[in-house]
């Protein structure tokens, strides 16, 4: 989910026919607040100190399956269920959360706690890899490159626990909520239209499905060997650039933003590439994901990107980025002369290798 901002709230009760109960045991947790989320925004639509270890809440029960989410005060990671006709009721304890012992309620709710269970090990690791990321030293290349081949292990751990979870509930709504949430970011575009085409058509056409369906459109940016969209945006001086202007070299489109810690860190390897085959027929046209120009200018004076750079200060709404399906950062593409996309997201030394390859 989102960052959540924790507000305390008075209770809220949903009245009417379609409303369902969600109630639950948190052992240890009497005197936290646990708060009620959908998945439409960060603000709660609910909260509740738990008493006698118990709570319960009164969730609108839609005409599709919806998820929600269940925040426990000082826990980082929520308790998801769907909505449906039967109450819901988790049995769980402060140690655990979000992990319960048991739970009752419609299979949606069943499937999306063994989808938690199922990565809990993998949420451990990935807070131990945080925290190992935090100690590397910036001009430590060794320990950044020991670093890398640790996070690709975990990633390929992610996207095969993910794949066999998928494979056993073809007809949970948990199976498009791990797509989108855990594996999106790391498969090629045409593994992760299949692996939604193996869904039943039932999940395929929920509301989920529906959004999964535009995201599998806007990936073509991502499939190797076609025409690369053309699309035009500002530079530092308010002058439009357009991607087909670089026709006839190889272009780095390079998505980043000030803001972003991978981005500044990689940042390095870029400059590095650039000034070795710059005069090789090769560019980079950076597209900055930032909201905010004067921090735009100085990250990009600091980290020395002399190639050119745009940007609509839109954020995560820069129209560039929502064309090319951008979900992560940093992101590139590389472009070669015809204009058509080549290789996508290289870093590191896999950007001068292939460069090497292409520009000798």
């Amino acid at each position: 989910m989102k960052q959540i901002f924790l507000l305390a709230a008075a209770a809220l009760v949903f009245a009417g026919a379609n409303a369902q109960q969600v109630s639950g045991i948190v052992r240890g947790g009497n005197g936290k607040t646990i708060y009620l989320f959908d998945d439409q925004d960060n603000n709660p639509d609910d909260s509740a100190v738990i008493k006698n270890e118990q709570f319960s809440f009164r969730v609108k029960s839609g005409k599709e399956p919806s998820v929600y989410a269940l925040i426990l005060q000082d826990v980082n990671y929520p308790m998801l269920f769907v909505t449906g006709s039967e109450p819901i009721q988790f049995t769980t304890s402060l140690a655990t959360y979000p992990v319960a012992a048991s739970v009752k309620g419609n299979a949606n709710t069943l499937a999306m706690q063994e989808y938690q269970k199922a990565f809990e090990p993998l949420i451990k690791q990935a807070q131990e890899l945080n925290a190992e990321a935090k100690q590397i030293n910036p001009e430590d290349e060794p320990g950044k490159n020991a670093f890398r081949k640790k996070a690709e292990t975990f990633s390929r751990e992610v996207v095969n626990t993910g794949k066999q979870f998928i494979n056993s509930h073809p007809k949970s709504i948990a199976s498009i909520w791990l797509m989108m949430n855990e594996l999106r970011s790391r498969l090629e575009p045409e593994e992760f239209r299949q692996l939604f085409e193996s869904l039943d058509k039932s999940v395929q056409e929920s509301q989920y499905g529906k959004s999964v369906t535009a995201y599998v459109k806007s990936l073509k940016a991502n499939v190797l060997n076609v025409a690369a969209d053309d699309f035009s945006q500002e530079d530092t001086k308010g002058q439009p650039v357009k991607l087909s202007s670089f026709r006839g070299k190889y272009v780095l489109v390079d998505f980043w933003a000030s803001w972003c810690g991978p981005c500044r860190q990689e940042n390095p390897n870029v400059v590095k590439a650039y000034n070795r085959f710059k005069d090789k027929n090769f560019t980079i046209l950076g597209v900055s994901l930032d909201d905010n120009r004067e921090r735009w200018l100085r990250a990009i004076s600091q980290d020395g990107l002399a190639w050119t750079q745009v940007s609509d200060l839109r954020g995560w709404g820069n129209e560039v980025a929502v064309q090319y399906g951008v979900q992560s950062i940093p992101t590139n593409f590389l472009v070669d002369p015809a204009g058509k996309i080549i290789a996508r997201n290289l870093r590191g030394e896999e950007l001068e290798a292939k460069l090497e390859q292409l520009l000798k």
